[in-house]
């Protein structure tokens, strides 16, 4: 990694479910334990077509 992307976070996937309240508890879980991994998960809701979209990103 050049050091001008040094603190960018990188896209490896990213997967559109239907939305599920407690979905960011499993996204709270994933970070704690995949941090030392250099892996990163984001949640996003889209309230308008009741979705919900996880990002993974490395760090």
């Amino acid at each position: 990694m050049s050091t001008e992307n040094k603190g960018k976070l990188e896209i490896i996937a990213t997967k559109t479910v239907k939305s599920y309240d407690e979905l960011y508890i499993i996204i709270d879980f994933f970070n704690k334990n995949l941090k030392s991994h250099n892996i990163m998960c984001g949640l996003t809701k889209n309230t308008k077509n009741n979705t919900m979209t996880i990002t993974i990103y490395e760090i």
